[in-house]
């Protein structure tokens, strides 16, 4: 039997077409993987943890790139390979200096094919951490299959689960994405959202009591709801104001790393990469914080999904930086 990994996750991976301007005026195209998921697994394993990605691929060379790119990167991968569905596209376009656009062709592709038994295996061979997100729940009602087993089991294994919202407006509305989720908390011991997703973890609108603890009012409130419910830690992610974690004893807050952003596509990600990472280390909340803002302060700060994160040992770069400062 395969010796339990640090973190298990799966979802779909994508091939990501990224044109640094407008897509209407051509120009050359460079090929990455995309995927919240594996951006997360990437993140994880840089900082020098085991870990494993379950997912479906198209047999085609897209999905033979997405292999080859994760196991470069020392992930453990368990896949399925589809042979009636291609691997799914995204295009992405810089079209301003501040506005990434998304365009996705994955309506029928293999990865939205996941289900129960593509994860079961994986499961078996156990992990510290699950790390989901609302993604794959979205991908239709196989994959929200998989989500819901995949959370209760490993709540009942003791295995700890982590939901990202993830809210993507392309893939379903607020109101089937609030749905599906909401029931899914119950098992999850870490939440991660921005605060405009905190809601959709509240299956019935109602406005739950405030911490009087940091965060907005509404914020706050949401956050000690799902404490309520049982999440230990409730992750709220604010972009360029920082982070903080609500958890019984109050709100803590951590301001962003000032960087020079040219990429903020995966940024999301890298924290939460970093914040599990610190996590799995033992370290304490303003500790997981910390080192969740610096790796994304490298994902903005870099171009790619999830190229640019760090490894362990470049986490110092970022610590006392001067903008345009050359490490000799």
């Amino acid at each position: 039997m395969s010796a339990a990994v640090d973190l298990l996750t799966f979802g779909e991976s994508m091939v990501s077409l990224r044109s640094p301007g407008p897509l209407s005026a051509g120009g050359s195209l460079g090929m990455h993987v995309a995927g919240a998921e594996s951006n997360v697994a990437v993140g994880i394993a840089r900082l020098g943890h085991t870990v494993t990605w379950a997912g479906v691929l198209g047999a085609d060379p897209h999905g033979d790139f997405i292999l080859r790119q994760l196991r470069s990167e020392g992930l453990g991968v368990r896949h399925r390979v589809d042979l009636t569905r291609g691997t799914g596209v995204m295009f992405l376009e810089q079209r301003t200096a501040d506005i990434s656009r998304a365009y996705y062709y994955r309506a029928g592709s293999a990865g939205s094919t996941l289900r129960r038994d593509d994860i079961e295996s994986a499961l078996d061979a156990g992990a510290k951490v699950l790390h989901l997100t609302g993604i794959t729940a979205a991908l239709g009602p196989l994959p929200l299959e998989a989500v819901e087993y995949a959370a209760e089991r490993a709540a009942r294994e003791g295995i700890l689960v982590s939901l990202d919202v993830n809210y993507r407006s392309k893939l379903w509305s607020r109101d089937e994405a609030r749905s599906a989720l909401a029931p899914i908390v119950r098992h999850a011991g870490i939440v991660i959202a921005s605060e405009d997703e905190l809601d959709l973890l509240n299956s019935n609108h109602g406005s739950p009591r405030g911490t009087g603890n940091g965060g907005s009012g509404a914020e706050a409130s949401m956050a000690a709801g799902l404490l309520d419910r049982g999440v230990r830690e409730v992750v709220v992610k604010r972009g360029a104001d920082g982070a903080c974690v609500y958890t019984a004893a109050g709100c803590l807050e951590k301001q962003a790393v000032p960087v020079s952003s040219i990429d903020t596509v995966g940024a999301g990600d890298a924290f939460t990469a970093g914040y599990l990472s610190a996590l799995l280390d033992g370290d304490d909340l303003a500790e997981r914080l910390q080192r969740g803002v610096l790796a994304g302060a490298f994902a903005v700060s870099t171009a790619g999904d999830w190229e640019g994160l760090p490894r362990r040992g470049e986490l110092g770069l970022l610590g006392d930086h001067l903008l345009g400062n050359t490490q000799r």
